[in-house]
C-alpha cells in the first residue's frame, strides 16, 4: 500500500526526491524507534511507551501519523480490550532501511570494544553486512551511481471508476 497523502504530507520538503519524502514520513527519531520496536514485537501503546520512555502525547502523535501514512495499522487485541498497532506491508518494507541504519551505527556510533546489541538470524548468527550491488553483482557506492531526474508528468484526471476504487 503506498503512503497515504494527508495534510501533514501535502508540503513535501523536496517533492521529487524519494529520500526527502521518506524522511518526511518516517525520518524523525521517535517514528523510526517506534517502527524498530514494532519490528521487535511491540504492538500496544504501553509496549512502545515502556520501551522508549517517550512522552505519551508524542507517542500518540507519532502512532497517529504512522497509521495515517499507512506504515502501521490499528488492530484490536485478542482480548478485545485494547487497541494494538501492526506493521503494514509498507512498514515491513522499512526493515532493510532499519537494518542499514543499525549496521551503520555498529560501525560508526560506538567506540571500539563498546558493548551494543546485535541483530541475529533464526539460527542465532549475526546478520551479514548489507552491501548495495549493481545488476552484475558489483559494489555500488555514491561515486558509482547517479540520480536521474525523470520528466514531470501531469496528473491524469480521475474517472468515476477510479474514484470508486
Amino acid at each position: 500500500m503506498p503512503a497515504q497523502k494527508t495534510s501533514t504530507a501535502d508540503h513535501w520538503t523536496d517533492p521529487n526526491c524519494p529520500v526527502a519524502r521518506t524522511l518526511d514520513l518516517v525520518g524523525d527519531r521517535w517514528s523510526l524507534l517506534i517502527i524498530r520496536d514494532a519490528m521487535d514485537g511491540a504492538s500496544a501503546f504501553t509496549d512502545f511507551h515502556h520501551r522508549l520512555g517517550i512522552a505519551r502525547n508524542i507517542l500518540t502523535d507519532r502512532l497517529r501519523r504512522l497509521t495515517e501514512h499507512g506504515i502501521l495499522a490499528r488492530d484490536v487485541a485478542p482480548s478485545g480490550k485494547r487497541q494494538t498497532y501492526v506493521l503494514t506491508e509498507a512498514g515491513r518494507d522499512l526493515f532493510t532501511a532499519v537494518l542499514a541504519l543499525r549496521q551503520w551505527g555498529e560501525r560508526h556510533a560506538f567506540a571500539p570494544g563498546e558493548t551494543h546489541s546485535v541483530l541475529v538470524d533464526q539460527q542465532g548468527q549475526a546478520v551479514p553486512e548489507l552491501r548495495a550491488v549493481d545488476t552484475a553483482g558489483g559494489s555500488l557506492t555514491s561515486s558509482t551511481t547517479r540520480v536521474e531526474k525523470l520528466p514531470v508528468t501531469a496528473p491524469q484526471p480521475q474517472t468515476t471508476a477510479d474514484r470508486a476504487k
